[in-house]
């Protein structure tokens, strides 16, 4: 166990994109090495993951929007929220179509971190000098881990880094090679994902937690600006 070790966390914005390509390789090689050292046997069968429809998503955003509307003194959280539920569930209609099929992502799976950004990767004299909190250790696609990792390191300011996203994947493809295709449909899952997901108003509406709101403005802008742009997003994580 690292009790400390000398670093910072840096955003992914704020990486030389030399250093962008040294984090996708980092992230190639765990998942190497954890396909060696696997805490116990990966499963044969390859890990499903349930693709949200459309109309439950829908049914979601109305569930937030008559939260909203039952207030007696609104903030102007709760307005950003009805003005995104408003605006998701013409992205759900207009987009539908695009829904991922099967519940089975394509591609190879392995052990991953779970967690892999930047407030989990310790920067020192340039390098990455320690990965932390690995309690989300779990057997995944790996273009899961990929693509998540490059929204989150690379989303910022409601926007793709779409330089460094493409650093990023082609970094990691110089030591895991994941095939266009099953990045292409990793990368469609995380969209939808994100498009049917509302995790952060369950926080804030049923437990109490606002710790997440700022998070939930940041992804909805990201959201908008992803939808309106899959292509240039998907050719930059495949190519």
């Amino acid at each position: 166990m690292i009790e400390w070790v000398e670093g910072a966390h840096v955003r992914g914005s704020d990486l030389a994109v030399v250093q962008v390509v040294l984090l996708g390789k980092q992230l190639g090689r765990i998942h190497r090495a954890l396909a060696v050292y696997a805490p116990a046997p990966v499963p044969a069968a390859p890990p499903g993951a349930e693709v949200t429809g459309a109309a439950k998503a829908v049914e979601a955003a109305d569930r937030y929007l008559a939260t909203v509307a039952a207030l007696h003194a609104p903030r102007a959280f709760d307005r950003c929220v009805a003005q995104a539920m408003e605006a998701r569930k013409q992205l759900l209609e207009k987009y539908a179509d695009l829904r991922p099929l099967g519940d089975v992502p394509a591609g190879p799976y392995g052990w991953t971190h779970g967690d892999f950004q930047f407030r989990n990767i310790v920067w020192r004299n340039g390098q990455v000098a320690a990965v932390l909190d690995w309690d989300r250790l779990r057997v995944r696609p790996y273009a899961e881990e990929v693509t998540r990792t490059a929204q989150v390191q690379f989303g910022v300011g409601g926007r793709f880094d779409l330089e460094r996203v493409s650093a990023f994947l082609s970094g990691y493809r110089t030591v895991v090679d994941l095939s266009v295709e099953d990045l292409a449909d990793g990368v469609q899952r995380l969209w939808w994902k994100r498009m049917t997901d509302f995790w952060q108003l369950s926080f804030h509406y049923q437990r109490g937690d606002n710790a997440f709101d700022d998070l939930f403005l940041h992804d909805e802008a990201l959201l908008l600006w992803w939808t309106h742009r899959l292509d240039q997003v998907r050719a930059a994580i495949t190519r």
